[in-house]
């Protein structure tokens, strides 16, 4: 990361009005570069082209591949694709309308070693208040945000994850504001970190009237906004945190390489002839 991009998001922020948004599904896509930027700490490159709208970023391991592309004729902008070394591939992709904050919950978990324990997406669903029928389907409070476990038998049954949020518009069945899928083989606590950021009850932060908000959300003004070395601060510690993740990992990964051995040694000193 460069001060000049550094220093850009810092200004974006700062000449804002900032308002608490909630609920947090229906904030808009807000900044991108949560997600873009926190992988760029964490190693990942550039491997599109520099002068078209589509972004490519690439783990540097080149088993991750990153895309955006803001021209996608079905409404999923973000795509990621895996092709892990030890499981089979997966892949999971994002609506043009996801909040960036909760993009990047997944995007960073990518980073952190996994957890110890088994991930359970229902449960942190419930604990959050989110209701959670039968049929393997959890609604949020107000009912606006759906996160469901599909099996599909055509393509062998593995079961996969599905989020949306919908608008609910008078006299109409609702509007699908944005869409989250993961399939079969994404891993448990990648869709784990994204529920998590997604049942977050806390407000996320965006300008008056900005991008997409919908008319679901409320908006509150912060009494004390914060200020533009504050939003920088806060961004580059994030940064910081997952560039020592990414190092940490790096060294994990790394084989360790037997010393050779020392040449054996009398415990007698030599004759001399």
């Amino acid at each position: 990361m460069s001060e000049r991009q550094l220093a850009a998001f810092a200004d974006t922020h700062a000449w804002r009005i900032p308002f608490d948004t909630t609920p947090r599904y229906f904030a808009g896509p807000g900044d991108g570069r949560h997600v873009t930027h926190g992988l760029a700490a964490a190693g990942w490159t550039r491997t599109s082209d520099p002068l078209s709208p589509e972004i490519v970023l690439t783990s540097p391991d080149r088993r991750h591949h990153l895309q955006f592309d803001p021209q996608s004729a079905t409404l999923a902008w973000w795509r990621l694709r895996a092709e892990p070394a030890d499981a089979k591939p997966w892949f999971a992709e994002f609506g043009e309308r996801v909040p960036a904050e909760i993009l990047s919950a997944f995007t960073d978990a990518l980073i952190a070693p996994p957890p110890t324990e088994q991930a359970d997406p229902f449960r942190t669903l419930e604990s959050s208040g989110w209701l959670i029928d039968a049929g393997d389907v959890a609604a949020s409070p107000d009912a606006l945000c759906h996160v469901e476990l599909q099996t599909d038998r055509i393509h062998g049954g593995t079961p996969h994850w599905r989020v949306e949020a919908v608008e609910q518009c008078p006299g109409t069945l609702g509007e699908r504001i944005w869409h989250a899928s993961f399939d079969g083989h994404t891993p448990a606590h990648l869709v784990d970190a994204f529920i998590t950021a997604l049942a977050d009850p806390a407000p996320l932060q965006r300008g008056m009237y900005e991008g997409t908000v919908r008319r679901s959300a409320v908006q509150k003004r912060r009494s004390h906004p914060l200020t533009r070395q504050q939003v920088l601060d806060a961004h580059t510690t994030r940064l910081d945190a997952l560039r020592a993740q990414a190092r940490a990992a790096r060294r994990r990964q790394q084989p360790v390489t037997a010393s050779a051995p020392s040449p054996p040694t009398s415990a007698t000193a030599p004759l001399r002839r």
